[in-house]
């Protein structure tokens, strides 16, 4: 661990972007908060609870959203699917599980990008499904404090993904939204896993511990990831990302939406 990211004494920086005003705050540290550098920066959309309430229409664009990260996931205006950003290109897996590129002018009311630059490596030393995958890779982080994207490429025996098809107002919420998506299955899909650990003290803002999407590198098949077989020998990519910036809608459903809720047991069962 030489990368000087990892040491945390000027404590972590976040930045909220709420009605075209920058709020800093800081945590063990002296002076004003210091900006992070865009690469290290996890750049969010909303936030999961809103989501879990129906907070489903667009606010920003996709050309925006390229233009702060080459890495993420997310999902779409009246959540049309879930959404993969990998190496600069956005695309959206549809319910109907055609997988598609982009334009600039499409909008997403939730989702999460950096620009990925590995600093930590880890093989995987036995197969594993998502259930061990998440255990055994918490266990080997150097912190659980710190966002990490992740990333892997590899075959994968086993993979099941789902989508879920665009909503129509007035919106459910999310436990009501899923229950319609489309859950497919693949095996010996050769292709990448897209996504990131956020740690428990994002409670509400996005989903604590591993969340996962799926792109085949062939661009046929993908989705958030249910379930997989990783095999031995897959190498795990992580960039340690200790800036956070979230741009919150100024309008529309958001501002009247409860947040002040515990929705962590339903997120996840929607997460399963």
């Amino acid at each position: 661990m030489n990368n000087p990211r990892f040491f945390l004494g000027i404590g972590l920086a976040f930045v909220i972007i709420f009605a075209g005003v920058s709020v800093y705050t800081h945590y063990a540290g002296s002076g004003p908060a210091p900006v992070p550098a865009d690469h290290d920066t996890l750049y969010q959309v909303s936030t999961i609870d809103a989501l879990m309430l129906g907070v489903y229409d667009g606010i920003t664009p996709i050309r925006d959203l390229k233009s702060r990260g080459d890495f993420g996931i997310g999902t779409f205006d009246a959540l049309d699917g879930e959404m993969i950003v990998l190496d600069g290109i956005v695309y959206q897996v549809k319910a109907d599980g055609r997988i598609l590129s982009v334009p600039d002018n499409l909008t997403t009311p939730f989702a999460t990008v950096t620009h990925f630059e590995a600093d930590r490596n880890i093989t995987t030393k036995a197969p594993m499904n998502l259930s061990v995958f998440t255990t055994s890779m918490e266990e080997q982080l150097p912190t659980g404090n710190m966002i990490y994207a992740v990333r892997m490429h590899g075959t994968f025996p086993f993979m099941k993904v789902r989508s879920v098809p665009a909503q129509q107002e007035p919106y459910q919420v999310l436990s009501e939204a899923v229950k319609n998506q489309s859950v497919y299955t693949f095996s010996g899909t050769t292709g990448t896993v897209v996504g990131f650990y956020t740690p428990i003290f994002f409670k509400g803002v996005n989903v604590p511990g591993f969340h996962l999407h799926y792109l085949s590198d062939d661009r046929t098949t993908g989705g958030h990831i249910l379930d997989f077989t990783l095999p031995a020998g897959t190498l795990v990519e992580y960039d340690i990302t200790p800036g956070f910036t979230m741009a919150l809608p100024t309008s529309g459903d958001f501002t009247g939406a409860d947040l002040s809720q515990d929705l962590s047991s339903d997120l996840a069962k929607i997460e399963k």
